[in-house]
């Protein structure tokens, strides 16, 4: 694991895009699993200035979204499938064939899993995005997932309905898709996440603390602000 604490989420985010581009750069044709939540935004927002700029291209990667509400309609405005589109997809020159989302509009969503599942051994993840619950889930995979979990239907936590208020389940990547990914780039920002990251950071890998599983990987990189990491 490779920890880089910056001094705030501004920092955290350049330097979570420059990260994005440089293997863009390295690997046009980049497999990369993107994250929804407020953390990333600003990466998100900075990767569009890059590509305005002319100093990034889009257009041969292939995307996979973490993770999706159920059930929900792509036209709804809380769902990730909007929440891409408008923050970056359409700002981008990405391929709009090149795009992965998770259906939470599918009438058979375990079949819609099994599906995504398989598109992703086909196209195996080269860099995924992460984010991080308080409560240590990534993606949807809440407490007590799994190691060996794989895309699937998924109830909430507690947590994580107080937040988002409408919905009691969602579509998610599993655990052990996200550890086959060749590199992982989680991002925390806030106190908030304090605790969490001090989990990450010095404590013992528990199915309790989802991201505590992501330990065992090869190519972990966390980028943190101070607030983040206040309590290392």
């Amino acid at each position: 694991m490779k920890l880089i604490i910056t001094k705030n989420y501004r920092e955290l985010s350049k330097k979570a895009s420059e990260m994005i581009i440089n293997e863009i750069l390295k690997k046009t044709n980049l497999t990369i699993g993107f994250a929804t939540g407020k953390t990333p935004l600003k990466t998100y927002k900075n990767l569009v200035k890059v590509y305005k700029k002319k100093k990034a291209d889009f257009s041969k990667i292939k995307t996979f979204n973490l993770d999706e509400y159920y059930p929900i309609k792509k036209e709804d405005k809380k769902s990730y499938y909007h929440y891409m589109f408008k923050n970056l997809f359409d700002k981008i020159n990405v391929n709009k064939k090149n795009i992965n989302l998770l259906d939470g509009s599918s009438r058979n969503p375990q079949k819609e899993c099994k599906e995504y599942e398989n598109k992703i051994k086909k196209s195996p993840i080269d860099l995924q995005i992460l984010g991080i619950g308080i409560n240590g889930h990534i993606g949807f995979n809440e407490p007590n997932s799994p190691i060996d979990s794989k895309t699937r239907l998924i109830n909430l936590a507690p947590e994580t309905i107080k937040k988002d208020k409408y919905f009691k389940r969602g579509l998610t990547v599993g655990v052990s898709t996200i550890l086959k990914s060749k590199k992982i780039l989680l991002l925390a920002s806030g106190k908030k996440k304090a605790k969490v990251i001090f989990s990450l950071i010095k404590g013992k890998k528990s199915k309790k603390i989802p991201a505590t599983l992501l330990k065992e990987h090869k190519n972990l990189i966390v980028i943190i602000d101070k607030k983040a990491g206040s309590l290392l």
